[in-house]
């Protein structure tokens, strides 16, 4: 099963055992398809939708068995509080989740492949965030593990159904942090081992793309002006119709610019006569 604006659009949305309204997307899709790369295709676009059809409206997000490898990519949804990931494949966190993400307060990543302490760092930015769970993550072996968290996401409360306490605290900041703020030589040392995780599309950037940000940069040889158009496009889409056409437009190869963006959901005649001229 494929993630579209039509199974977003279909998929159940309930009020639940604690009163918030949860978006149902348990199982729903397919290996390598959700947040693998946010340039690949139109792929991005099925996110997007959640803020024009669903219009932000849940509190919680289900997504537990799927095959999500990269958590990152999300629209701006300000009343998402709870991200439900267990049963995934996921390694990696993308550093401006908490922007896109601002009120999250609990995050289920049990039964992921997250290896490396300083994976978790990009949680760091999530101030709102009270409650994890990484149980059954290769990381939960590592030395300081429950140290490193308790001290980097300072807001924690709960950490795999564990209180902490503020003596745990207070171990934290003795174990990473010196006595003007800065970090311990064990600290850096966590801080610089990177996960050995292959990145889709590594290694495939062109080389005009060199100087951009990584988390920037497209994989299919996109410049830095088309990448603005089609997050332009993106922004300016209200409709479900307008939606899917750019993401047609972007399957077929096709870049936004060569008319207005504002003209990118009118009508399907230009994208199909677009099609005729390749067949």
């Amino acid at each position: 099963m494929k993630l579209t604006p039509e199974l977003i659009e279909r998929s159940l949305s309930f009020i639940n055992a604690v009163k918030d309204r949860e978006l149902d997307l348990r199982a729903s899709l397919p290996v390598d398809h959700f947040i693998v790369n946010m340039w690949e295709k139109g792929r991005v676009l099925a996110l997007k939708i959640l803020v024009y059809q669903r219009q932000d409206q849940n509190d919680t997000i289900d997504l537990t068995d799927n095959d999500i490898r990269v958590l990152g990519n999300f629209p701006l949804l300000r009343r998402v509080r709870t991200l439900l990931l267990a049963n995934n494949r996921i390694t990696r966190i993308d550093p401006q989740l908490s922007e896109f993400l601002p009120n999250l307060t609990t995050l289920v990543l049990t039964n992921n492949n997250v290896s490396e302490l300083s994976d978790i760092d990009p949680l760091s930015g999530c101030s709102s965030l009270q409650y994890i769970s990484l149980l059954d993550n290769p990381v939960t072996r590592k030395q300081w593990y429950r140290s490193w968290i308790i001290w980097r996401i300072k807001s924690v409360r709960v950490l795999d159904f564990k209180r902490i306490r503020d003596v745990e605290r207070k171990e934290a900041k003795q174990l990473f942090e010196a006595s003007k703020g800065e970090m311990t030589s064990l600290a850096k040392s966590i801080s610089e081992v990177a996960s050995k995780t292959f990145e889709p599309g590594e290694g495939l950037i062109p080389s005009k793309g060199a100087n951009l940000p990584k988390s920037n940069l497209p994989t299919l040889g996109m410049s830095l002006e088309e990448q603005n158009k089609i997050k332009e496009a993106i922004r300016n889409a209200k409709t479900l119709e307008e939606v899917t056409r750019l993401e047609k437009l972007l399957q077929s190869g096709h870049i936004p610019g060569t008319r207005s963006i504002g003209e990118i959901g009118q009508g399907e005649s230009q994208i199909d006569e677009d099609d005729e001229m390749e067949s």
